[in-house]
């Protein structure tokens, strides 16, 4: 693993506990990346944000169906920092590195519990956050994942260390 998150890909059905997760990183100088209502709860807390839009050159599309599935993304998780030709490749196509992925996945479960209507069900089936949470899985000497916000208490802690160590 990095000594140092630089970059964090955020997007998350849960919001509570995330403010204090993203002030952090909004401290430490990291680059925040996010989608949609995410996105967007991090630009009404006035800290920087930039759209994975802009990553990946396409608008979320088919109804939001496509936000995270693309190269510019998982090339970012799934880059080796090791590997020669993945860092080369990543420098050729201007894909960052992506050092912190903060994703949950929709509640499906709940939703199924709630609705018999299927239409509902069917668009509560996660593709991208289970996708970043295996990429980033795949790489874990690279890339720390947060795949529930049963783990902010702990990255928190982590955070504040590096902070404190930073005398920010």
């Amino acid at each position: 693993m990095h000594k140092k998150i630089r970059t964090a890909l955020i997007s998350v059905f849960y919001k509570d506990g995330l403010e204090s997760i993203v002030r952090l990183l909004a401290d430490l100088g990291v680059t925040i990346y996010s989608t949609g209502g995410t996105q967007k709860f991090i630009e009404e807390l006035d800290l920087p944000v930039i759209p994975v839009e802009k990553l990946t050159s396409y608008p979320s599309i088919l109804g939001g169906r496509v936000k995270t599935l693309h190269p510019s993304v998982f090339g970012g998780i799934l880059g080796r920092r090791d590997n020669e030709t993945d860092v080369k490749e990543m420098q050729q196509y201007d894909i960052p590195e992506i050092d912190l992925v903060i994703v949950d996945l929709y509640p499906f479960e709940e939703t199924v519990a709630s609705t018999n209507e299927e239409q509902k069900i069917i668009e509560k089936i996660d593709i991208g956050g289970p996708s970043m949470i295996r990429g980033a899985a795949k790489n874990f000497k690279d890339v720390l994942v947060i795949a529930s916000k049963n783990n902010y208490t702990e990255l928190k802690k982590i955070l504040k260390k590096v902070k404190k160590k930073l005398k920010i």
